[in-house]
């Protein structure tokens, strides 16, 4: 089994074995709600109970357990990459804002709004660079 989290993991286990979140809510004392929160990531079932889910779901409580941590999911670099575009987009939002509001106060020249369009444009440039790659 690919690692995933630890709600996907007890989803895909039971869609495998046929059973519906009810099915799996009775077979283990819980609500359907409960079951819900779990595969959803929302909540985690009490560790006393990771014995008998792994029984119910036909698995080990260490294959159960090995779910995938954010850390795991997106290396640093990505990371940062993410991070970047965000800071440029909001840059680019924050121009184009910024031009709009100062222009209703009347307190922009044309000039200065055309540098902070660029900076803007400029912006927007870098984070469609950075997906040329792709």
């Amino acid at each position: 089994m690919t690692k995933q989290t630890f709600g996907a993991t007890i989803s895909t286990l039971r869609k495998e074995k046929g059973m519906t979140q009810l099915d799996l809510a009775r077979q283990m004392g819980v609500t359907d709600k409960a079951v819900s929160k779990w595969e959803r990531d929302l909540s985690f079932p009490d560790v006393t109970s990771l014995p008998k889910l792994a029984e119910v779901l036909g698995t080990s409580v260490d294959e159960l357990l090995e779910v995938k941590t954010a850390a795991q999911e997106e290396p640093a670099e990505s990371k940062a990459s993410s991070l970047v575009e965000l800071v440029l987009k909001a840059v680019a939002l924050a121009m184009g804002v910024g031009v709009v509001a100062l222009t209703i106060m009347d307190e922009v020249t044309p000039n200065d709004a055309i540098r902070l369009l660029g900076i803007g444009l400029a912006a927007v440039a870098l984070v469609q660079l950075m997906h040329s790659d792709e």
